[in-house]
């Protein structure tokens, strides 16, 4: 991200405020992309984690989070300091570049809440909803905000020290997001009939219309990072848009040869896996990069998604097979098609700045998924040892919206395996679960 020196504009202000409204209507829009994904019994819970993850992550960045990200370095380019704990000092006339701080801290603030949000889809039908209002300040805390300051904090080793580049958060959001989804996924294991049961999406069109807020809301979140009303911003949002239309268009491509059928749900995933890897890139490579890094990340995730049942971790919804390794395309491939005229100075080896950017590209990539998944596995261990994190085999076959939420989404709809469920067999399901 790029930093103005200090000086209000407010053409600057203006265009961020809207970026900041775009990225946090990401995660009502994640919410409804997941929520049509899984199985009518459990829709609610599912929306209900990305929508608490708003309330917790909001609370933890403004006591702390924002001013460990962001604050002066403490610690060897680690971490940030706590002059800011509370939003101290951080009053409207402070200013960050040309944007107001507060501002600039809420812009942020949104990037933590997808973040932490995007984790659910990799633990969907069987969590605890109790230990995911612990897990998810915590894990805030101890990944999304240290990986922040590296990435983008004053004198962040990774930006100062590696000179890795990362414009709009294919480190911080989508590689620690699927790491993270991986790690969780191995603490609490398969769902029931993983393998065995069919666990088709529920509600197609949800899942478009998810999708086409996360699409909406991605202009924010990536030409929102140029931090200002410029060409840099405009650069990003063409890119953003090349790069989502070839990853879906791959993704697509790759399903008529395979299977015969291009599907909603892969034009979906598809466009998401090309907007995940444009996102560290958008602010670093050409049109034609930003085409070639969608396209790679829709042909590559494509297949990705399919490795769980290969090597049998249950990651639900696909964070691992769409955030993380399109993340991780998106971050290498920086190294090969940075132009310097975007990035005013690095190179990538396409346009003859050699293996130098791409071997830093590289070394953050396995720096941050490592200590992306150490700590959360750590912490969901954890968190499993004192609380449980698993539910129990009952709530899991009722389904997590009764019997933890005391709702259905759907009244007359149609529960768990497909069969169809009357009103009063609800109630009844209701009163037993309350019992």
């Amino acid at each position: 991200m790029i930093l103005a020196a200090p000086h209000l504009d407010t053409g600057d202000t203006a265009w961020l405020l809207a970026a900041t409204a775009l990225v946090l209507l990401m995660t009502p829009g994640l919410a409804l992309f997941y929520g049509g994904m899984v199985r009518t019994k459990s829709v609610l819970n599912m929306l209900m984690m990305s929508f608490v993850s708003i309330a917790l992550v909001t609370v933890v960045w403004l006591a702390a989070g924002y001013s460990l990200a962001f604050g002066d370095d403490a610690f060897g380019g680690l971490i940030g300091g706590l002059e800011h704990a509370g939003m101290a000092d951080l009053g409207p006339d402070s200013v960050q570049g040309t944007v107001p701080t507060l501002l600039f801290a809420t812009f942020q603030l949104t990037f933590a809440i997808i973040t932490a949000a995007l984790i659910s889809g990799a633990i969907a039908d069987r969590a605890k909803f109790g230990a995911w209002l612990v897990f998810v300040p915590l894990w805030a805390l101890l990944v999304y905000v240290p990986v922040a300051h590296w990435v983008w904090g004053p004198g962040g080793w990774i930006l100062d020290a590696l000179g890795a580049l990362d414009f709009a958060g294919g480190l911080p959001v989508e590689i620690t997001s699927g790491a993270s989804g991986l790690a969780l996924c191995l603490v609490l294991g398969p769902r029931l009939g993983f393998k065995k049961d069919a666990m088709r999406p529920h509600n197609l069109p949800m899942v478009m219309l998810g999708a086409g807020l996360l699409w909406f809301g991605w202009f924010g979140f990536n030409a929102g990072s140029a931090l200002g009303a410029s060409g840099l911003a405009a650069a990003a949002f063409l890119n953003t848009l090349a790069a989502g239309c070839t990853g879906l268009l791959g993704w697509l491509f790759v399903e008529q040869r395979r299977d015969g059928h291009p599907t909603t749900l892969g034009s979906a995933s598809g466009a998401v896996a090309g907007l995940v890897a444009i996102t560290p890139s958008c602010g670093s490579v050409s049109l034609l990069g930003a085409l070639v890094v969608g396209l790679a990340a829709g042909v590559v995730c494509s297949y990705a998604v399919g490795w769980k049942f290969r090597l049998n971790y249950d990651d639900s919804l696909d964070v691992v097979g769409v955030h993380l390794v399109g993340g991780v395309i998106g971050t290498l491939l920086i190294g090969v098609f940075a132009t310097e005229s975007m990035t005013k100075g690095a190179e990538g080896l396409l346009y003859g700045g050699g293996f130098g950017q791409f071997g830093r590209q590289l070394v953050a990539v396995l720096a941050v998924g490592a200590y992306a998944f150490v700590v959360t596995y750590g912490l969901g261990k954890l968190i499993d040892r004192l609380l449980g994190f698993r539910a129990d085999e009952e709530q899991e076959q009722t389904g997590l919206d009764l019997t933890v939420h005391a709702e259905t989404a759907y009244d007359h709809g149609v529960l768990g395996h497909g069969a169809p469920v009357s009103s009063s067999v609800l109630h009844a399901q209701k009163v037993k679960a309350q019992a």
